[in-house]
């Protein structure tokens, strides 16, 4: 089926700012899972813990900040935790990669490659990777959703600088139940149509002998992921458990967590395109749809590769992102005779794969097995039902991700003291907090591509490549143990610790409506290991003891010319803000910040030098950020305004073009979160406007002035529902105007809009039937792509939205 025309905003766009410009409120506090969506993200009320100097609530918190409690979770029908994170304003989650590989930032910071540099994921207060953007290793592969999240708080910029390390940006925390009262539920949902998934999802918490309390839950699944490789790609789950101990002046609480999960990992793929750089529209290639299909495929299950260790392995291909972790931790907080003492714990052990196919070329078949074999060279099909017969369609070198990740363990601890100071008869109060954070974060990985050829089709088949004269350059497909289309650049291994200290402390005070804080925090890190690149050997692969034409040319990890890695670095971030209460409805906030991001990972292969050293400049990248902004409610009505300002420096490198980058950028903009409960309608809304541009560029002077890529200058979301005495339905609404596909401002993406719905019908007291459909329309809608500007063969690669995908579920309360 064709692409359909991509959805264009503006009629949309207009009534979501209508809708924002009403008064309004935001979310943010620790909602129970029984509050309603729409209560529950604008109740200024509410008490707000993340990323904050102290906890009060959001009417008096001098930040931006919001709340999606477990309703909210699943109107936005999500498919993976990045998807819930498109309903938060100002946070832009660029989630068509899967169950994670997600591009995360936060409204005016960049994503010049992957994950989320300058944002942080938690579970519970500490984070999932010390590092949001490892390559192959994001904090979002290792992070499931499911019915143990109580709520989910997330501020934008603001004492994110000093409250945590690493995340400048923001913070977005998954925050558990933790059985404060009793009750549980069982539910299985099953995909309809073409989406053949079964997931089971299971929790339950209670308190027991006066002084106990515990909550247990998980989920298993297992079938098709969104686009339909032909086998089950995404296959696993987690359970998660806590245990609190509660005493008359504190609690401490238990917790563990087991992730054992693959999800295929969806990188981007052949897409068509007519026009011109400036209006483009894209389409299917024939045989191969862009929003369903996936070069994963029933006829490619496995292939040969060389381990970490240069030893042949059969790499599966359906392994896809496949996260194992268990993580153990422990949470307690005393008042200790006017002082609070609170500390957090939390090692995991993380390891996995990441196999996932890249289009590193499309051509015809002819023009490929020319550009392989030399002239009069022709394709032959390795796999699958045409085995043994010629190929004449389009035909894709593929460049194989199989990355085995040895060891992503991290271990954290944050303890802190707290105490509030009385200032006067008249209520004044001052609150200091100090504390540590400390952490150390293992990267050791092997980088093991392969490249081989492949039909572009539904059911995506192997190709071999014969000389003209009918020597085999392949061995089932694989014409290259190594990438030397791209100059074997991609085998390679990391065995990299780093360690981060950080003293903190800040200071809030509050008089009558006004409310004032300060924080500093001072970072102190270390960078230790050595890392490993690539030559080249003869390796009999296939150990059929001859020597064959892939195998004379072999990438093998150089082990013997290791180099190491050793640096330090240290940095002070600060924020200040204030709160000033007009009335009991109305506030107004400012804040001031400057914090910052260690680079890690990606700073080998280039940025590191012979001795293990890399420049002051080059460890660091700063973020300056400030913001403003208004908090109102009245009756049914809320809105939730923040104007910001941002400058940031990046020092970056993208594994699939091989480039780094080195430069900064500027953004202002507006973020707008409402929502308007009357009787049983509801509407929650959010929109960003940010004007950004490269400021720097040191190594392509020539982008200065361009809009970031990727970079839309409007993202909004609306969601209207209608709750009956039985039953709730609703539409969530997702959109984007236009972005440029790089930073060299020719190609665009158009703008889209995705629409979900959601409904549900309570048939007993305990027992609740649901639908859900994401993308109804089946709107075709990028968020990358590789190319520029429109080649000559007119065929980009690109990553897009999943296509349609609908489920039914059942939920037993109790």
């Amino acid at each position: 089926m064709s692409i359909k025309t991509a959805c264009r905003i503006h009629v949309l766009a207009c009534a979501v700012g209508a809708a924002l410009a009403a008064p309004a409120a935001l979310a943010q506090q620790a909602a129970p899972a029984s509050v309603s969506p729409a209560d529950g993200a604008t109740n200024l009320d509410m008490i707000f813990v993340t990323g904050t100097t102290s906890a009060k609530s959001k009417l008096r918190t001098a930040v931006a900040a919001s709340t999606v409690g477990a309703e909210a979770i699943e109107q936005s029908a999500p498919r993976s935790s990045a998807e819930i994170l498109r309903n938060i304003p100002g946070i832009r989650s660029e989630s068509s990669g899967g169950e994670g590989n997600a591009n995360i930032a936060v409204r005016g910071l960049p994503v010049a490659s992957g994950g989320a540099k300058f944002l942080q994921l938690q579970e519970d207060g500490l984070p999932v990777m010390e590092f949001g953007d490892i390559a192959f290793g994001n904090a979002d592969i290792f992070l499931r959703a499911d019915n143990t999240v109580e709520r989910i708080e997330a501020i934008r910029g603001g004492s994110a600088s000093t409250m945590a390390s690493n995340s400048p940006g923001g913070i977005v925390n998954f925050i558990s139940k933790t059985g404060d009262t009793q009750g549980g539920s069982v539910g299985i949902t099953r995909g309809l149509g073409r989406w053949d998934n079964t997931r089971v999802d299971f929790n339950y918490g209670q308190p027991f002998a006066e002084v106990w309390q515990f909550n247990v839950g998980g989920f298993y699944r297992r079938g098709d992921g969104v686009r339909d490789a032909g086998y089950a790609t995404d296959k696993g789950g987690q359970i998660k458990a806590n245990l609190t101990r509660l005493f008359d002046n504190g609690y401490v609480r238990l917790y563990g967590k087991y992730l054992n999960d693959r999800a295929a990992g969806y990188l981007p793929a052949p897409v068509g395109v007519r026009g011109s750089d400036g209006s483009p529209s894209f389409y299917d290639l024939s045989g191969f749809d862009a929003g369903r299909d996936t070069l994963y495929s029933p006829y490619i299950r496995s292939t040969l590769a060389l381990d970490g260790s240069n030893q042949p392995e059969r790499v599966q291909l359906g392994d896809g992102m496949h996260p194992r972790s268990q993580a153990i931790g422990a949470e307690a907080q005393f008042d200790l005779g006017g002082w609070t003492l609170t500390d957090r714990f939390r090692h995991a052990d993380n390891t996995g794969r990441f196999v996932a196919p890249f289009p590193a070329q499309i051509a015809d078949a002819a023009a490929l097995a020319s550009e392989i074999g030399g002239a009069g060279a022709r394709l032959q099909v390795a796999s699958g039902p045409d085995a043994g017969q010629a190929y004449t369609g389009m035909a894709v070198r593929t460049m194989l991700f199989n990355v085995k990740l040895n060891d992503l363990s991290n271990t954290t601890n944050d303890l802190n003291l707290a105490r509030e100071f009385a200032t006067g008869a008249d209520g004044g109060a001052l609150n200091l907090k100090f504390g540590l954070y400390t952490a150390r974060q293992t990267i050791d990985m092997d980088w093991l591509w392969t490249s081989y050829v492949q039909s572009l089709e539904h059911r995506s088949q192997l190709l071999d490549v014969y000389t003209a004269g009918g020597a085999p350059l392949s061995q089932d497909g694989v014409y290259a143990y190594g990438q030397p289309y791209w100059g074997n650049c991609c085998t390679r291994n990391y065995d990299t610790r780093y360690t981060v200290n950080a003293p903190y402390v800040a200071l809030t005070w509050d008089q009558g409506p006004l409310s004032l804080d300060g924080s500093l925090r001072y970072d102190m890190g270390t960078a230790r290991g050595s890392y490993a690149a690539a030559t080249t050997a003869a390796v009999d692969v296939n150990g059929d003891g001859t020597i064959q034409a892939p195998e004379q040319q072999v990438a093998v990890i150089d082990y013997p010319n290791r180099k190491p890695v050793h640096y330090d670095w240290d940095y002070l971030s600060y924020s200040f803000g204030g709160n000033y209460l007009l009335n009991d409805d109305l506030a107004a906030f400012a804040r001031y910040s400057r914090g910052a991001r260690a680079n890690a990972d990606r700073l080998l292969f280039g940025i590191v030098r012979d001795d293990g050293s890399v420049s002051s400049s080059e460890a660091v990248n700063f973020v300056k950020q400030l913001e403003g902004g208004l908090k109102w409610r009245s009756g049914g009505l809320s809105l939730f305004a923040t104007a910001f300002a941002a400058r940031t420096e990046e020092q970056n490198y993208e594994a699939t073009t091989q480039r780094f980058l080195n430069r900064s950028y500027k953004a202002h903009g507006l973020e707008l979160e409402a929502a308007y409960r009357a009787g049983g309608f509801g509407l929650n809304g959010g929109l960003t406007w940010t004007d950004a541009e490269i400021d720097k560029d040191q190594i392509t002077p020539s982008n200065v002035g361009n809009t970031p890529r990727r970079q839309a200058r409007f993202v909004w979301q609306l969601t209207p529902s209608y709750r009956g005495e039985r039953y709730e339905a609703g539409v969530n609404l997702i959109g984007t105007t236009s972005a440029y596909t790089q930073d060299s401002n020719q190609l665009k993406m158009p703008g889209y809009t995705q629409v979900n719905l959601f409904a549900n019908y309570r048939i007993t007291e305990g027992l609740t039937l649901s639908a859900s459909v994401n993308n109804l329309f089946d709107t075709f809608g990028l968020t990358e792509a590789e190319e520029a500007s429109i080649p000559g063969d007119g065929i980009v690669r690109a990553r897009s939205i999943a296509g349609r995908t609908a489920s039914l579920g059942l939920r037993y309360d109790f």
